[in-house]
Protein backbone atom coordinates (compact mmCIF):
# COMPACT_ATOMS: atom_id res chain seq x y z
CA UNK A 1 0.00 0.00 0.00
CA UNK A 2 1.38 3.54 -1.11
CA UNK A 3 1.69 5.80 1.19
CA UNK A 4 -0.20 8.99 1.45
CA UNK A 5 1.38 12.30 0.45
CA UNK A 6 -0.39 15.04 3.15
CA UNK A 7 -0.98 18.33 3.14
CA UNK A 8 -2.00 21.07 0.41
CA UNK A 9 -2.99 18.47 -1.82
CA UNK A 10 -6.16 20.71 -3.15
CA UNK A 11 -6.87 21.45 -6.98
CA UNK A 12 -3.59 18.71 -8.00
CA UNK A 13 -4.46 16.14 -10.69
CA UNK A 14 -4.01 11.95 -9.48
CA UNK A 15 -0.98 12.26 -12.03
CA UNK A 16 0.66 15.05 -10.08
CA UNK A 17 0.36 13.13 -6.65
CA UNK A 18 1.44 10.07 -7.82
CA UNK A 19 4.68 11.48 -8.81
CA UNK A 20 5.33 13.06 -5.15
CA UNK A 21 3.98 9.54 -3.95
CA UNK A 22 6.61 8.10 -5.79
CA UNK A 23 9.14 9.50 -3.47
CA UNK A 24 8.16 7.33 -0.34
CA UNK A 25 10.32 4.97 -2.45
CA UNK A 26 13.27 6.09 -2.70
CA UNK A 27 15.87 4.57 -0.21
CA UNK A 28 18.87 6.91 0.72
CA UNK A 29 22.00 6.36 2.70
CA UNK A 30 21.94 6.58 6.17
CA UNK A 31 25.47 8.47 5.75
CA UNK A 32 24.11 10.95 3.17
CA UNK A 33 22.63 14.28 4.91
CA UNK A 34 20.54 14.44 1.23
CA UNK A 35 21.73 13.10 -2.07
CA UNK A 36 21.82 15.03 -5.00
CA UNK A 37 19.47 13.66 -6.96
CA UNK A 38 16.87 13.26 -4.37
CA UNK A 39 17.70 17.05 -3.50
CA UNK A 40 17.11 17.32 -7.09
CA UNK A 41 13.73 15.31 -7.63
CA UNK A 42 12.08 17.46 -4.65
CA UNK A 43 13.28 20.86 -5.95
CA UNK A 44 11.79 19.79 -9.36
CA UNK A 45 8.26 18.82 -7.81
CA UNK A 46 8.10 21.54 -6.34
CA UNK A 47 8.33 24.04 -8.98
CA UNK A 48 5.99 21.81 -10.99
CA UNK A 49 3.73 22.18 -8.14
CA UNK A 50 4.33 25.47 -7.39
CA UNK A 51 4.09 24.72 -3.76
CA UNK A 52 6.37 23.59 -1.17
CA UNK A 53 7.32 20.53 -0.91
CA UNK A 54 8.43 18.61 2.68
CA UNK A 55 10.08 14.99 3.51
CA UNK A 56 10.59 13.50 6.54
CA UNK A 57 13.68 11.16 6.55
CA UNK A 58 14.49 8.51 9.35
CA UNK A 59 18.03 8.00 10.60
CA UNK A 60 18.26 4.69 8.50
CA UNK A 61 17.46 6.88 4.97
CA UNK A 62 13.88 5.91 4.80
CA UNK A 63 11.19 8.37 4.12
CA UNK A 64 8.34 8.08 6.38
CA UNK A 65 6.58 11.59 5.60
CA UNK A 66 5.73 13.45 2.18
CA UNK A 67 3.66 16.58 2.60
CA UNK A 68 3.14 19.59 0.43
CA UNK A 69 2.36 23.68 2.09
CA UNK A 70 2.06 26.57 -0.42
CA UNK A 71 4.71 28.42 -2.28
CA UNK A 72 5.13 30.36 0.83
CA UNK A 73 4.44 28.30 3.77
CA UNK A 74 5.13 24.52 4.90
CA UNK A 75 3.08 22.81 7.30
CA UNK A 76 4.44 19.82 9.04
CA UNK A 77 2.40 16.91 9.93
CA UNK A 78 1.95 15.49 13.38
CA UNK A 79 4.66 13.50 14.38
CA UNK A 80 3.35 12.60 17.79
CA UNK A 81 3.62 9.15 16.88
CA UNK A 82 7.64 8.78 16.73
CA UNK A 83 9.72 8.70 19.57
CA UNK A 84 11.43 11.42 21.64
CA UNK A 85 13.21 10.15 24.70
CA UNK A 86 14.69 13.03 27.31
CA UNK A 87 18.04 14.74 25.57
CA UNK A 88 17.28 12.63 22.25
CA UNK A 89 16.73 13.81 18.99
CA UNK A 90 13.00 12.72 17.04
CA UNK A 91 15.72 10.76 14.55
CA UNK A 92 13.99 12.70 11.98
CA UNK A 93 15.53 15.30 8.86
CA UNK A 94 13.52 17.16 7.21
CA UNK A 95 13.99 18.38 3.61
CA UNK A 96 12.22 20.91 1.76
CA UNK A 97 12.29 22.98 -1.86
CA UNK A 98 13.46 26.62 -1.28
CA UNK A 99 11.02 28.34 -3.47
CA UNK A 100 12.25 31.84 -2.38
CA UNK A 101 12.83 34.94 -4.92
CA UNK A 102 16.63 34.97 -4.72
CA UNK A 103 17.89 32.03 -7.09
CA UNK A 104 21.19 32.08 -5.98
CA UNK A 105 21.27 31.48 -1.86
CA UNK A 106 18.85 29.01 -0.19
CA UNK A 107 17.12 30.84 2.73
CA UNK A 108 15.53 28.50 5.80
CA UNK A 109 12.48 30.30 7.09
CA UNK A 110 12.52 31.34 10.57
CA UNK A 111 9.28 28.57 11.42
CA UNK A 112 11.04 25.78 9.99
CA UNK A 113 13.53 27.10 12.31
CA UNK A 114 10.79 27.47 15.31
CA UNK A 115 10.21 23.55 13.92
CA UNK A 116 13.46 22.55 14.48
CA UNK A 117 13.75 23.19 17.91
CA UNK A 118 10.40 22.87 18.88
CA UNK A 119 10.27 19.43 18.11
CA UNK A 120 13.87 18.11 18.17
CA UNK A 121 14.54 17.56 14.74
CA UNK A 122 17.74 15.83 13.82
CA UNK A 123 18.24 18.99 11.36
CA UNK A 124 16.35 20.80 8.20
CA UNK A 125 17.41 21.09 4.94
CA UNK A 126 16.36 23.60 2.39
CA UNK A 127 17.56 22.68 -1.26
CA UNK A 128 17.50 24.62 -4.80
CA UNK A 129 18.31 24.23 -8.30
CA UNK A 130 20.73 26.42 -10.04
CA UNK A 131 21.39 25.15 -13.43
CA UNK A 132 23.78 22.34 -13.08
CA UNK A 133 24.05 22.26 -9.12
CA UNK A 134 22.03 21.69 -6.69
CA UNK A 135 22.13 24.09 -3.56
CA UNK A 136 21.36 23.57 0.12
CA UNK A 137 21.33 25.02 3.23
CA UNK A 138 21.03 22.70 6.02
CA UNK A 139 20.68 23.77 10.45
CA UNK A 140 20.99 21.75 13.27
CA UNK A 141 21.16 22.67 17.27
CA UNK A 142 24.31 22.79 18.87
CA UNK A 143 24.10 21.97 23.34
CA UNK A 144 23.00 24.59 25.24
CA UNK A 145 25.64 27.02 25.60
CA UNK A 146 25.26 30.39 28.06
CA UNK A 147 27.07 32.37 25.95
CA UNK A 148 25.01 31.90 22.77
CA UNK A 149 21.38 31.83 23.80
CA UNK A 150 21.10 31.10 20.11
CA UNK A 151 22.41 28.14 19.23
CA UNK A 152 21.32 27.17 16.31
CA UNK A 153 23.78 26.63 13.66
CA UNK A 154 23.39 27.10 10.15
CA UNK A 155 26.03 26.02 6.85
CA UNK A 156 25.34 26.60 3.65
CA UNK A 157 26.54 23.87 0.62
CA UNK A 158 27.13 25.34 -3.01
CA UNK A 159 26.73 22.08 -4.40
CA UNK A 160 25.86 18.58 -2.64
CA UNK A 161 27.96 16.66 -5.45
CA UNK A 162 30.77 18.23 -3.36
CA UNK A 163 29.11 17.34 -0.48
CA UNK A 164 30.83 14.58 1.68
CA UNK A 165 29.99 14.58 5.41
CA UNK A 166 29.24 11.70 7.32
CA UNK A 167 25.51 12.61 8.50
CA UNK A 168 24.82 9.44 10.64
CA UNK A 169 28.17 9.55 12.27
CA UNK A 170 27.69 13.21 12.97
CA UNK A 171 24.19 13.23 14.25
CA UNK A 172 24.96 10.44 16.59
CA UNK A 173 27.86 12.68 17.90
CA UNK A 174 26.06 15.82 18.73
CA UNK A 175 23.25 13.88 20.23
CA UNK A 176 25.72 12.78 22.53
CA UNK A 177 26.80 15.89 23.29
CA UNK A 178 23.77 16.93 24.04
CA UNK A 179 23.21 14.26 26.64
CA UNK A 180 26.35 14.83 28.54
CA UNK A 181 25.89 18.51 28.46
CA UNK A 182 24.73 19.93 32.30
CA UNK A 183 21.32 20.94 30.70
CA UNK A 184 20.37 18.87 28.47
CA UNK A 185 21.07 15.67 30.07
CA UNK A 186 21.43 15.44 33.81
CA UNK A 187 18.28 18.45 34.62
CA UNK A 188 16.52 17.29 32.00
CA UNK A 189 14.06 13.81 33.17
CA UNK A 190 12.68 17.05 35.73
CA UNK A 191 13.77 19.67 34.76
CA UNK A 192 11.22 22.95 34.53
CA UNK A 193 10.39 26.43 33.46
CA UNK A 194 8.97 28.32 35.76
CA UNK A 195 6.56 31.55 33.97
CA UNK A 196 4.25 33.83 35.93
CA UNK A 197 1.92 36.17 34.56
CA UNK A 198 1.08 39.56 36.82
CA UNK A 199 -1.23 42.13 36.97
CA UNK A 200 0.08 43.37 40.51
CA UNK A 201 2.91 45.26 41.56
CA UNK A 202 6.63 44.02 41.17
CA UNK A 203 7.12 43.03 44.44
CA UNK A 204 3.86 40.71 45.07
CA UNK A 205 5.00 39.27 41.58
CA UNK A 206 8.97 38.25 43.24
CA UNK A 207 6.89 36.97 46.42
CA UNK A 208 4.41 34.96 44.37
CA UNK A 209 7.33 33.75 42.04
CA UNK A 210 9.46 33.00 45.18
CA UNK A 211 6.59 30.83 46.89
CA UNK A 212 6.04 28.75 43.39
CA UNK A 213 9.64 28.06 43.56
CA UNK A 214 9.85 26.84 47.13
CA UNK A 215 6.94 24.42 45.85
CA UNK A 216 8.41 23.22 42.68
CA UNK A 217 11.36 22.75 44.88
CA UNK A 218 9.61 20.69 47.44
CA UNK A 219 7.89 18.56 45.23
CA UNK A 220 11.47 17.37 43.57
CA UNK A 221 11.37 19.07 40.43
CA UNK A 222 14.92 20.22 38.94
CA UNK A 223 14.28 24.71 38.11
CA UNK A 224 16.14 25.21 34.97
CA UNK A 225 14.69 28.76 34.42
CA UNK A 226 12.27 31.21 35.40
CA UNK A 227 10.23 33.81 33.45
CA UNK A 228 8.08 36.91 34.94
CA UNK A 229 5.74 38.44 32.64
CA UNK A 230 3.80 41.83 33.53
CA UNK A 231 0.51 41.82 31.57
CA UNK A 232 -2.97 41.36 31.88
CA UNK A 233 -3.17 37.53 31.47
CA UNK A 234 -4.59 36.25 27.90
CA UNK A 235 -7.95 34.59 28.32
CA UNK A 236 -7.10 32.06 25.73
CA UNK A 237 -3.13 31.24 26.58
CA UNK A 238 -2.81 33.42 29.51
CA UNK A 239 0.72 34.82 27.61
CA UNK A 240 -0.38 35.52 23.88
CA UNK A 241 0.14 33.21 21.45
CA UNK A 242 3.41 34.66 20.74
CA UNK A 243 4.66 34.12 23.78
CA UNK A 244 3.78 30.64 24.42
CA UNK A 245 6.31 29.51 20.96
CA UNK A 246 9.33 31.88 22.40
CA UNK A 247 8.85 30.21 25.51
CA UNK A 248 8.59 26.45 24.39
CA UNK A 249 12.06 27.09 22.24
CA UNK A 250 13.27 28.44 25.78
CA UNK A 251 12.41 25.66 27.46
CA UNK A 252 13.85 23.49 25.10
CA UNK A 253 17.05 25.41 24.97
CA UNK A 254 17.43 25.22 28.83
CA UNK A 255 16.41 21.34 28.80
CA UNK A 256 13.34 21.62 30.59
CA UNK A 257 11.21 19.13 30.14
CA UNK A 258 7.56 20.62 30.99
CA UNK A 259 6.52 24.38 32.02
CA UNK A 260 5.08 25.75 35.36
CA UNK A 261 2.60 28.52 35.57
CA UNK A 262 2.15 30.27 38.52
CA UNK A 263 -1.60 30.45 38.47
CA UNK A 264 -4.40 28.13 38.21
CA UNK A 265 -4.88 27.24 34.71
CA UNK A 266 -8.23 27.12 33.53
CA UNK A 267 -8.94 23.96 31.50
CA UNK A 268 -9.47 25.51 28.18
CA UNK A 269 -5.71 27.61 28.99
CA UNK A 270 -4.30 24.34 30.09
CA UNK A 271 -5.94 22.86 26.87
CA UNK A 272 -4.57 25.57 24.29
CA UNK A 273 -1.31 25.37 25.99
CA UNK A 274 -1.27 21.57 26.03
CA UNK A 275 -2.08 21.16 21.97
CA UNK A 276 0.83 23.99 21.31
CA UNK A 277 3.52 21.91 22.65
CA UNK A 278 4.72 18.44 23.49
CA UNK A 279 6.41 19.73 26.63
CA UNK A 280 4.15 19.25 29.70
CA UNK A 281 1.98 22.17 31.23
CA UNK A 282 1.17 22.20 35.15
CA UNK A 283 -0.35 24.84 36.82
CA UNK A 284 0.29 25.53 40.36
CA UNK A 285 -2.06 23.71 41.63
CA UNK A 286 -1.39 20.45 40.07
CA UNK A 287 2.21 20.42 42.06
CA UNK A 288 0.79 21.34 45.09
CA UNK A 289 -1.67 18.01 44.15
CA UNK A 290 1.08 16.12 43.49
CA UNK A 291 3.41 17.27 46.67
CA UNK A 292 0.17 16.17 48.57
CA UNK A 293 -0.19 13.02 46.76
CA UNK A 294 3.42 12.06 47.13
CA UNK A 295 3.81 13.05 50.98
CA UNK A 296 0.33 11.80 52.09
CA UNK A 297 0.84 8.29 54.09
CA UNK A 298 -2.04 7.66 55.75
CA UNK A 299 -4.71 5.34 53.69
CA UNK A 300 -7.35 8.29 54.65
CA UNK A 301 -4.77 10.95 52.78
CA UNK A 302 -4.03 9.09 50.03
CA UNK A 303 -8.17 8.57 49.22
CA UNK A 304 -8.38 12.45 49.79
CA UNK A 305 -5.38 13.61 47.51
CA UNK A 306 -6.90 10.97 44.59
CA UNK A 307 -10.24 12.39 44.97
CA UNK A 308 -8.96 15.88 44.91
CA UNK A 309 -6.85 14.94 42.08
CA UNK A 310 -9.40 13.53 40.33
CA UNK A 311 -11.65 16.10 40.30
CA UNK A 312 -9.36 18.57 39.02
CA UNK A 313 -8.63 16.79 35.87
CA UNK A 314 -12.25 15.52 34.93
CA UNK A 315 -12.84 18.88 33.01
CA UNK A 316 -9.70 19.17 31.35
CA UNK A 317 -10.21 15.51 30.26
CA UNK A 318 -12.08 16.66 26.74
CA UNK A 319 -11.67 16.18 23.32
CA UNK A 320 -9.63 18.11 21.31
CA UNK A 321 -11.47 18.31 18.37
CA UNK A 322 -15.44 19.14 19.36
CA UNK A 323 -16.38 16.97 16.26
CA UNK A 324 -15.10 13.70 17.68
CA UNK A 325 -18.01 13.95 20.69
CA UNK A 326 -19.81 11.37 21.44
CA UNK A 327 -23.41 11.24 19.91
CA UNK A 328 -25.90 11.39 22.91
CA UNK A 329 -29.59 10.16 22.66
CA UNK A 330 -32.27 8.76 19.87
CA UNK A 331 -30.29 7.62 16.17
CA UNK A 332 -26.96 7.49 16.70
CA UNK A 333 -26.51 7.14 20.25
CA UNK A 334 -27.53 3.54 20.45
CA UNK A 335 -25.07 0.66 19.81
CA UNK A 336 -21.53 0.76 21.33
CA UNK A 337 -22.17 4.93 21.56
CA UNK A 338 -19.23 5.40 23.89
CA UNK A 339 -15.92 6.91 22.68
CA UNK A 340 -12.45 6.32 24.38
CA UNK A 341 -12.57 9.44 26.00
CA UNK A 342 -16.08 9.41 27.50
CA UNK A 343 -15.19 5.26 28.92
CA UNK A 344 -12.47 7.66 30.43
CA UNK A 345 -14.85 10.41 31.91
CA UNK A 346 -17.29 7.77 32.78
CA UNK A 347 -14.72 5.95 35.30
CA UNK A 348 -13.22 8.85 36.83
CA UNK A 349 -16.66 9.73 37.75
CA UNK A 350 -17.71 6.41 39.09
CA UNK A 351 -14.02 6.40 40.98
CA UNK A 352 -14.97 9.91 42.07
CA UNK A 353 -18.09 8.35 44.01
CA UNK A 354 -16.55 5.15 45.13
CA UNK A 355 -13.61 7.39 46.62
CA UNK A 356 -16.36 9.60 48.12
CA UNK A 357 -17.79 6.50 49.48
CA UNK A 358 -14.72 5.86 51.81
CA UNK A 359 -14.00 8.87 53.15
CA UNK A 360 -17.42 9.18 54.47
CA UNK A 361 -17.04 5.38 56.16
CA UNK A 362 -13.56 7.31 57.56
CA UNK A 363 -15.35 10.18 58.57
CA UNK A 364 -17.59 8.06 60.75
CA UNK A 365 -14.95 6.43 62.16
CA UNK A 366 -13.02 9.90 63.16
CA UNK A 367 -16.70 11.02 64.47
CA UNK A 368 -17.08 7.78 66.88
CA UNK A 369 -13.17 8.87 67.89
CA UNK A 370 -13.83 11.65 68.81
CA UNK A 371 -17.28 10.88 70.38
CA UNK A 372 -14.60 8.62 72.60
CA UNK A 373 -12.53 11.63 73.39
CA UNK A 374 -15.71 14.17 74.47
CA UNK A 375 -16.86 11.37 76.47
CA UNK A 376 -13.54 11.31 78.43
CA UNK A 377 -13.38 15.02 78.67
CA UNK A 378 -10.90 16.23 76.74
CA UNK A 379 -10.34 19.23 75.12
CA UNK A 380 -8.81 19.20 71.68
CA UNK A 381 -6.29 22.09 70.88
CA UNK A 382 -5.18 22.42 67.14
CA UNK A 383 -1.87 23.87 65.77
CA UNK A 384 -2.75 25.61 62.84
CA UNK A 385 -0.61 28.13 60.33
CA UNK A 386 0.98 28.85 56.98
CA UNK A 387 2.83 26.00 55.37
CA UNK A 388 6.00 25.54 56.43
CA UNK A 389 5.95 27.84 59.70
CA UNK A 390 7.00 25.20 61.87
CA UNK A 391 3.77 23.92 63.17
CA UNK A 392 5.02 20.19 63.51
CA UNK A 393 8.06 21.45 65.54
CA UNK A 394 5.99 22.76 67.65
CA UNK A 395 3.80 19.87 68.20
CA UNK A 396 7.31 17.57 68.84
CA UNK A 397 8.26 20.17 71.36
CA UNK A 398 4.83 20.31 73.30
CA UNK A 399 4.44 16.53 72.86
CA UNK A 400 7.59 15.18 73.02
CA UNK A 401 6.85 13.18 69.48
CA UNK A 402 8.88 12.46 66.30
CA UNK A 403 6.86 13.78 63.79
CA UNK A 404 8.67 14.46 60.42
CA UNK A 405 9.89 17.78 60.01
CA UNK A 406 11.40 19.44 57.01
CA UNK A 407 12.18 22.70 55.28
CA UNK A 408 10.00 22.25 52.44
CA UNK A 409 5.98 23.03 51.86
CA UNK A 410 3.79 20.71 53.14
CA UNK A 411 6.00 18.40 55.24
CA UNK A 412 2.78 17.31 57.19
CA UNK A 413 -0.27 16.38 55.58
CA UNK A 414 -1.95 14.09 58.11
CA UNK A 415 -3.20 15.04 61.55
CA UNK A 416 -1.17 13.95 64.14
CA UNK A 417 -2.59 13.86 67.41
CA UNK A 418 -1.26 13.44 70.66
CA UNK A 419 -2.42 13.91 74.44
CA UNK A 420 -0.12 16.20 76.58
CA UNK A 421 -0.57 17.91 80.31
CA UNK A 422 -0.76 21.49 80.78
CA UNK A 423 0.25 23.47 84.26
CA UNK A 424 -2.90 25.34 85.90
CA UNK A 425 -2.10 27.54 88.62
CA UNK A 426 -4.70 28.80 91.60
CA UNK A 427 -4.47 30.70 94.57
CA UNK A 428 -4.95 29.29 97.81
CA UNK A 429 -7.18 30.41 100.15
CA UNK A 430 -7.18 30.82 104.10
CA UNK A 431 -8.81 27.63 105.10
CA UNK A 432 -6.00 25.39 103.69
CA UNK A 433 -3.35 27.75 104.35
CA UNK A 434 -2.00 26.97 100.70
CA UNK A 435 -0.73 29.98 99.30
CA UNK A 436 -0.42 29.19 95.77
CA UNK A 437 -0.61 25.41 94.17
CA UNK A 438 -0.59 24.19 90.43
CA UNK A 439 -2.40 21.10 89.24
CA UNK A 440 -2.14 19.80 85.45
CA UNK A 441 -5.00 19.11 82.42
CA UNK A 442 -5.01 16.34 80.14
CA UNK A 443 -5.98 17.64 76.26
CA UNK A 444 -5.50 16.76 73.10
CA UNK A 445 -2.77 18.47 70.70
CA UNK A 446 -3.07 18.43 67.08
CA UNK A 447 -1.11 18.87 64.07
CA UNK A 448 -3.14 19.58 61.16
CA UNK A 449 -1.93 20.69 57.07
CA UNK A 450 -0.36 23.74 56.33
CA UNK A 451 -2.59 26.51 55.01
CA UNK A 452 -1.44 28.69 51.39
CA UNK A 453 -2.79 31.09 49.62
CA UNK A 454 -5.27 29.86 46.63
CA UNK A 455 -5.13 26.11 47.85
CA UNK A 456 -6.97 24.18 45.29
CA UNK A 457 -10.48 24.10 46.18
CA UNK A 458 -10.86 20.41 45.11
CA UNK A 459 -8.45 19.92 48.08
CA UNK A 460 -10.07 22.24 50.49
CA UNK A 461 -13.51 20.04 49.91
CA UNK A 462 -11.39 16.62 49.60
CA UNK A 463 -9.93 17.61 53.36
CA UNK A 464 -12.55 18.97 54.55
CA UNK A 465 -12.77 15.81 57.01
CA UNK A 466 -8.93 16.93 58.02
CA UNK A 467 -10.39 20.54 58.38
CA UNK A 468 -13.22 19.31 60.70
CA UNK A 469 -10.60 19.38 63.41
CA UNK A 470 -10.23 23.29 63.49
CA UNK A 471 -14.45 23.14 64.07
CA UNK A 472 -14.05 20.60 66.90
CA UNK A 473 -10.82 22.27 68.51
CA UNK A 474 -11.74 24.75 71.53
CA UNK A 475 -8.58 26.88 71.50
CA UNK A 476 -6.71 27.23 68.32
CA UNK A 477 -2.64 27.48 67.86
CA UNK A 478 -1.72 29.81 65.10
CA UNK A 479 2.05 29.62 64.09
CA UNK A 480 3.65 32.52 62.54
CA UNK A 481 7.24 32.33 60.88
CA UNK A 482 9.37 34.80 62.43
CA UNK A 483 12.03 34.70 59.89
CA UNK A 484 9.85 35.32 56.79
CA UNK A 485 9.98 38.27 55.25
CA UNK A 486 6.43 38.05 54.24
CA UNK A 487 4.90 36.96 57.39
CA UNK A 488 2.26 39.75 57.46
CA UNK A 489 1.08 38.73 54.08
CA UNK A 490 0.84 34.91 55.27
CA UNK A 491 -0.52 36.18 58.92
CA UNK A 492 -3.25 38.00 56.47
CA UNK A 493 -4.02 34.76 54.20
CA UNK A 494 -4.50 32.05 57.35
CA UNK A 495 -6.66 34.38 58.97
CA UNK A 496 -8.84 34.96 55.56
CA UNK A 497 -8.55 31.13 55.19
CA UNK A 498 -10.22 30.90 58.73
CA UNK A 499 -12.81 33.63 58.28
CA UNK A 500 -13.97 31.45 54.79
CA UNK A 501 -13.95 28.29 57.68
CA UNK A 502 -16.06 30.22 59.95
CA UNK A 503 -13.30 30.03 62.72
CA UNK A 504 -12.51 33.62 62.70
CA UNK A 505 -13.89 33.97 66.04
CA UNK A 506 -12.35 30.96 67.69
CA UNK A 507 -10.29 31.71 70.45
CA UNK A 508 -6.37 31.81 69.45
CA UNK A 509 -2.72 31.27 70.68
CA UNK A 510 -0.35 33.00 68.17
CA UNK A 511 3.43 31.68 68.77
CA UNK A 512 6.12 33.46 66.41
CA UNK A 513 8.63 30.92 65.57
CA UNK A 514 12.18 30.97 64.71
CA UNK A 515 12.83 33.75 66.86
CA UNK A 516 16.43 33.24 66.95
CA UNK A 517 16.90 33.89 63.09
CA UNK A 518 15.73 37.55 64.37
CA UNK A 519 17.31 40.67 66.15
CA UNK A 520 16.39 41.02 69.28
CA UNK A 521 14.45 44.10 68.42
CA UNK A 522 12.87 42.42 65.53
CA UNK A 523 11.54 39.55 67.79
CA UNK A 524 10.58 42.57 70.05
CA UNK A 525 8.65 44.17 67.73
CA UNK A 526 6.63 41.19 66.04
CA UNK A 527 5.50 39.79 69.43
CA UNK A 528 4.14 43.26 70.55
CA UNK A 529 2.32 43.70 67.03
CA UNK A 530 0.49 40.28 67.11
CA UNK A 531 0.55 39.82 70.78
CA UNK A 532 2.68 36.79 70.21
CA UNK A 533 4.43 33.78 72.39
CA UNK A 534 8.17 33.56 71.23
CA UNK A 535 9.75 30.65 71.00
CA UNK A 536 12.64 28.77 69.38
CA UNK A 537 13.11 25.08 68.23
CA UNK A 538 16.81 25.62 68.75
CA UNK A 539 17.27 26.48 72.08
CA UNK A 540 14.16 25.62 73.38
CA UNK A 541 13.17 28.94 74.42
CA UNK A 542 9.54 29.95 75.12
CA UNK A 543 7.78 26.05 74.98
CA UNK A 544 6.57 26.12 78.45
CA UNK A 545 5.50 29.50 78.12
CA UNK A 546 3.05 28.04 75.49
CA UNK A 547 2.07 25.48 77.78
CA UNK A 548 1.15 28.12 80.31
CA UNK A 549 -1.09 29.83 78.10
CA UNK A 550 -2.65 27.24 77.31
CA UNK A 551 -3.42 26.50 80.83
CA UNK A 552 -4.42 30.01 81.13
CA UNK A 553 -7.33 29.53 78.71
CA UNK A 554 -8.66 26.31 80.26
CA UNK A 555 -8.29 27.32 83.74
CA UNK A 556 -11.75 29.09 83.57
CA UNK A 557 -13.11 25.65 82.96
CA UNK A 558 -11.50 23.13 85.56
CA UNK A 559 -12.20 22.54 89.03
CA UNK A 560 -9.13 22.29 91.23
CA UNK A 561 -8.50 18.76 92.71
CA UNK A 562 -10.69 16.68 90.36
CA UNK A 563 -8.98 16.88 87.14
CA UNK A 564 -12.89 17.22 85.46
CA UNK A 565 -14.06 19.33 83.60
CA UNK A 566 -16.98 21.38 84.98
CA UNK A 567 -18.29 23.47 81.83
CA UNK A 568 -16.75 21.26 78.85
CA UNK A 569 -19.06 20.11 76.10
Amino acid sequence: MTAKVTGNIKHLSQNQIRRVERLYQRKLEASELVPREFATEVYQIAEELRRRVGVMIDREGEVVEVFIGTREILYLPDLGRYRVAGGRFRRLRLIFSDLSKDASTVSIPKDIYTDLEKLRLDAVCGVKVLGARTMAAWAYVLPYNKENRSHVHTESIKDLSNHSLNFSEFISQLEAEHLSSTVSGKQLDDGALLVGVYDCSAAEATASMNELRELVRTAGVKICGEYIQRRKPDPRTLIGKGKVEELVLEALRLGAEMMIFDTELKPSQWRALTNSTELKILDRSMVILDIFAQRATSSDGRLQVELAQLKYNLPRLVEKDAGLSRLVGGIGGRGPGETKLEIGRRRIRDKIAQLERQIKVLGQQRDIQRGRRVKKGLPLVSILGYTNAGKSTLFNSLSNSGVLTEDKLFATLDTNQSTISVPIRFSGDSNTGVTEYTEYLSIVISDTVGFIRELPEELVVAFKATLEELHEAQLLVHVLDAADTRIREKYTAVQTILKELELQDRPCITVLNKVDLISTDMCAELTAEYSAVPVSAVNGHGFDIVKHEIGLYFQKSFTPKYHRWTQYE
